[in-house]
């Protein structure tokens, strides 16, 4: 019983989760590695003592670790509270650099998570320009048209790794290609893709890149922005000089160190678990088809996609309503951190789905802890459900 009345009762049915996408659950391992942090190692980080340089060391070790996972130099990474957090010190650090200065140009994607989309709107509040370009019908961002859409004045660009609701992973290189030819910064959110598929840091050649840890089998309220040496970026908060002076406060220890060892996780498994989650989710959507018929689409389904993302289109169903008769099933109709409206999402309006459509969307997201069994059970239920309502 927690305060205020509250109980956790466990659930007659076991729940299968396919929501990997929204977030994931804390390794094992990372629980173990975060656990002495929380109450033997308590130190401050910045303290001479024995106990503030064993936090310190940690510190150091798990910047190592992620560093490792994206390819960069561990001085290149800045720990922040999450995802959302280091897409507004990106976009903002980049773009108020000149503060108070409104000149500046941002060139986006009609597809971004809202933690960027939203720092847009703001920025063109404060009198920045912004561009935002679309996709074609599989959610690719074309390069030519951040070409195009580049000024004199534009200062960044920023188009996501992967999409967090069709798993669309975008040609990232090729648009900091043309990018890099004008002389422009890129940044791209990485959230999604991190864990899931290879996401190097130089090989995407990037100059800025998010990353949130609860995608990735770390806790809730720890993420990174890579920040290559070569940027200058205006900070969001002031302070002390925590993190080459980008985010002043005393560091999260335990997060942090949860954070290098899911990163270390991460990079032992990401092949293996690439090829098994690509089979599953194919398996997954095989058997949809096979009992549903080809009016059951997939979003982005000729697209270079992330691994574990399966988005169908349910034919003659709402989503809300299918997912309602699977209480069983842990899914999302859309992006969950962002999906209280009914109304069709930017990505799939921007990918040209129509509404009716779109009504039946429902996002199906692996994970590493997902079975064989927990599919073929959850395309039962699917199934099932739709068979009832139509």
């Amino acid at each position: 019983m927690f305060e205020g009345g509250f109980e956790l009762k466990e659930s007659a049915v076991r729940q299968i989760y396919l929501d990997y996408n929204a977030t994931t659950p804390v390794a094992a391992e990372v629980a173990a590695a975060m656990q002495p942090f929380l109450t033997e190692y308590y130190g401050n980080p910045s303290s001479s003592h024995a106990l503030g340089r064993i936090c310190h060391e940690a510190i150091e070790d798990a910047r190592g670790h992620v560093a490792a996972l994206l390819g960069a130099d561990r001085d290149e990474i800045v720990f922040t509270s999450g995802g959302t957090e280091s897409n507004n010190l990106a976009l903002k650090g980049v773009l108020l650099r000149g503060f108070p200065s409104s000149d500046g140009h941002l060139v986006t994607s009609a597809i971004e998570h809202p933690a960027i989309a939203g720092v847009a709107e703001y920025l063109l509040r404060l009198g920045y320009a912004v561009t935002v370009v679309g996709c074609d019908s599989q959610g690719l961002v074309d390069p030519d048209d951040v070409r195009k859409a580049i000024r004199p004045d534009t200062r960044l660009v920023s188009i996501m790794h992967a999409n967090n609701e069709v798993g669309t992973v975008q040609p990232v290189r090729d648009i900091a290609a043309v990018c890099h030819e004008r002389g422009v910064p890129v940044h791209t959110d990485a959230a999604q893709s991190i864990g899931k598929v290879q996401a190097k840091v130089d090989e995407l050649d990037v100059d800025l890149l998010s990353l949130a840890g609860h995608k990735v089998y770390a806790p809730k309220g720890i993420g990174v922005l890579f920040v290559r040496q070569t940027v200058d970026l205006e900070p969001l908060l002031h302070g002390a000089g925590h993190e080459r002076g980008l985010r002043p406060g005393t560091e999260n220890v335990p997060h942090i160190v949860g954070l290098g060892a899911a990163a270390r996780l991460a990079a032992a498994a990401l092949e293996v678990q690439e090829e098994r989650l690509t089979a599953l989710r194919d398996r997954l959507c095989t058997t949809l088809r096979q009992a549903i018929g080809e009016r059951l689409t997939v979003n982005a389904e000729a697209a270079p996609r992330l691994p574990n993302t399966l988005s169908v289109n349910f034919p003659s169903v709402a989503g809300s309503a299918l997912l309602a008769r699977v209480p069983e099933l842990c899914a999302s109709t859309g992006a969950a951190c962002h999906s209280s409206g009914t109304a069709v999402s930017a990505t799939l309006r921007a990918m040209g789905v129509t509404a009716s459509v779109a009504r039946g969307t429902v996002r199906l997201s692996l994970g590493w802890p997902t079975t064989a069994a927990e599919v073929d059970r959850a395309a039962a239920l699917l199934t099932g459900a739709w068979e009832a309502l139509v």
